[in-house]
């Protein structure tokens, strides 16, 4: 029997003959303007808000998000609408389709149903223009859409015309078509209408396909195949038409094997031969994990028959693929759809198959050099946004380590990285520990003649320091000072300080903060002074406090004052405030303003005796000022005021 020998031939099939003959392949295509993904750089930070922006920036970018979703970019409906509205016969409506890249096909019928479902009128118009020029390529699917929008008010009559076209054509009326015109027609008040529409869903003809498509499936379903049910299905005498076909393989898609003997079987009939409509319905049926062999054997079939694979097929089952992990056959489906000569898989698409693949089980380089040099040779180019999205899925599972490969494969087709992807992969190699890797990095910038400088260091440091992996932060420093000087490493050494302070490490900071300042010709921001001098002063390491003033003097900054005052006012004594004095200045001691500031916050946190015990230490033209002296006699005495108190 033939189809016992179709079945042997299949145990056989290799992938490879599709493979083979995939640059031969002839699919539709629809040159769609896909926008790329915008970019997620802000090119423009500001210098002086550099520790604060690039942190947000760098880990908006490269967060872990959830994965993409398969889009149909969705069809320009003001253009559409536009160009159907003006037209006033067919050959205005048809060149204006070709204005925005609409064909006609199959596929792209129900797509613009789908997208003017909420225009009775235009998707009437779009209709009928279809049904007088390519009345071959619309099925029952494609009038059940159409009279699903038409069920409404102000279009019953045409509703109702398209019934009795459906009639003569042999098709019935669906349930999504029913359901959506009855609701409408009970909304408003289509009494009639409804019952009419009842009566025909509750008395179906006979010989309509889908009643016809029932009593093939339900004898398919309850025998096993072999001679005798291939001699009822004779005896049935139906006229097998291609969207009778296709409605009973969609029917037995969950028994695909009955389905595939079918396919075949009515291929057989010397009266009938199948066409785009009846293999899409079979491709959608087999594209699953168990039928792969037999998917591709099809996929040859329709090849050699000149048929094109729908974009809606081609999405349902690369999402079987995606579901059951078998990216290998989604490549090879994306290859056969990017080898068509019209109608491509979109950007999108393209983007999440890489990163099927890079969060598969095992890393499969091959074939992701394989989807992004048929997506170049498609005419794309990949772009940096491309390039991080890819970089968030392996970030996702936890495989960032792979970025190097995952960038060489895309620079062997064309992509040339700028500094600043450099810049936000050593970040985020940085952020995962992968320290070793940054630096290959940073040698491969350095030998492609991208010179790595201050904000590349930075890049690593940062990263480092979110992975509170301080050690290699400040090695890293130590090297940028090597590589590229002093002169725009504040940045960076902001960003290292504020990762120590962070971790709660402030006297190391400070350990590390003058021995850079000391042993080098470094001089911090004095952003970088206060911020440390402050976290200092919250844990009490005064002491190390006032030795930074004393570098911030060297280094030409004004001294910091105010810390120092609310820290003594508050639990300092004396003795402390007589040390800030002389560490504020090279002088002996400071202007009579700095003693005033500190007696004036010593009185304001209700500390009048250490007022007093600063002031004995003060020199004589101090204790003598005129302001001093007002300043303590309009104190209260300690003593007499608890005594008032009581009273």
């Amino acid at each position: 029997m033939r189809n016992q020998w179709r079945l042997l031939l299949l145990r056989n099939f290799s992938i490879s003959s599709f493979q083979n003959s995939a640059t031969n392949l002839q699919v539709l295509k629809v040159n769609r303007n896909y926008s790329h993904l915008t970019s997620f750089l802000n090119r423009n930070v500001h210098e002086n808000a550099f520790n604060s922006v690039i942190r947000n920036q760098w880990i908006r970018s490269f967060s872990s998000e959830p994965a993409l979703e398969l889009n149909n970019k969705e069809i320009d409906q003001v253009a559409l609408t536009d160009i159907l509205s003006k037209a006033s016969n067919n050959d205005q409506i048809k060149k204006g389709l070709e204005t925005i890249d609409i064909s006609i096909s199959h596929d792209e019928v129900l797509n613009v149903l789908q997208n003017l479902d909420g225009n009775p009128e235009i998707a009437w118009k779009f209709f009928t223009f279809v049904l007088e020029t390519e009345k071959k390529i619309l099925s029952s699917k494609s009038y059940n859409l159409m009279l699903g929008i038409l069920g409404r008010k102000d279009f019953v009559q045409q509703f109702w015309d398209l019934v009795e076209i459906m009639k003569k054509k042999g098709y019935g009326v669906s349930k999504g078509a029913y359901s959506k015109a009855s609701i409408n027609f009970e909304k408003e008040g289509l009494v009639n209408d409804l019952d009419k529409l009842k009566e025909l869903r509750a008395k179906p003809d006979e010989n309509s396909i889908e009643r016809v498509c029932f009593r093939v499936c339900e004898l398919i379903r309850e025998n096993d195949w072999d001679e005798d049910i291939q001699k009822k299905l004779k005896d049935l005498n139906c006229s097998w038409s291609n969207d009778l076909v296709a409605m009973t393989i969609e029917h037995l898609s969950v028994h695909p094997t009955k389905a595939l003997m079918f396919f075949w079987w009515v291929e057989e009939n010397p009266s009938f031969k199948h066409n785009g409509v009846s293999y899409n319905a079979m491709l959608k049926v087999l594209g699953r994990e168990d039928c792969t062999d037999k998917f591709w054997r099809i996929v040859n079939e329709m090849k050699e028959a000149g048929f094109q694979m729908d974009m809606e097929v081609y999405n349902f089952v690369m999402e079987r693929f995606y579901k059951r992990k078998i990216v290998k056959d989604a490549v090879d489906l994306y290859e056969f759809m990017m080898g068509s000569s019209v109608k491509k898989p979109s950007v999108q698409d393209s983007l999440f198959l890489m990163r099927k693949i890079v969060v598969s089980k095992n890393l499969d380089m091959e074939l992701f050099s394989k989807v992004v040099k048929l997506f170049t040779d498609g005419g794309n180019s990949l772009t940096e946004s491309i390039l991080y999205s890819v970089v968030k899925s392996l970030i996702s599972v936890n495989r960032l380590q792979e970025c190097g490969k995952i960038l060489k494969a895309m620079e062997e087709v064309g992509f040339v990285p700028t500094k600043e992807v450099y810049d936000r992969i050593i970040f985020h190699l940085g952020s995962v520990q992968r320290s070793a890797e940054a630096l290959q990095f940073i040698t491969e910038m350095e030998a492609s003649g991208c010179n790595p400088d201050s904000r590349t260091w930075c890049s690593l440091i940062h990263g480092q320091c979110v992975a509170r992996d301080l050690k290699n932060a400040s090695s890293s420093f130590r090297n940028m000072l090597e590589k590229v000087g002093v002169t725009n490493a504040g940045y960076a050494f902001e960003v290292l300080m504020s990762g120590f302070c962070r971790m709660k490490k402030a006297e190391d900071a400070c350990k590390f903060f003058t021995e850079m300042v000391d042993e080098t010709e470094f001089r911090p921001h004095r952003t970088t002074y206060k911020m440390v001098i402050e976290k200092l002063l919250v844990v009490g390491s005064f002491n190390e406090a006032l030795s930074l003033i004393r570098l911030m003097k060297g280094n030409g900054y004004p001294p910091y004052l105010d810390p120092f005052i609310d820290y003594i006012s508050k639990i300092g004594s004396g003795a402390d405030a007589m040390r800030f004095f002389n560490a504020i200045t090279d002088k002996k001691f400071p202007s009579t303003s700095v003693f005033i500031r500190l007696f004036e916050a010593f009185f304001k946190a209700g500390r009048q005796n250490e007022a007093q015990n600063c002031l004995s230490k003060c020199p004589t033209y101090i204790r003598s000022h005129a302001d001093v002296l007002n300043l303590f006699c309009a104190q209260k005495p300690v003593d007499l005021e608890s005594s008032a108190v009581v009273a």
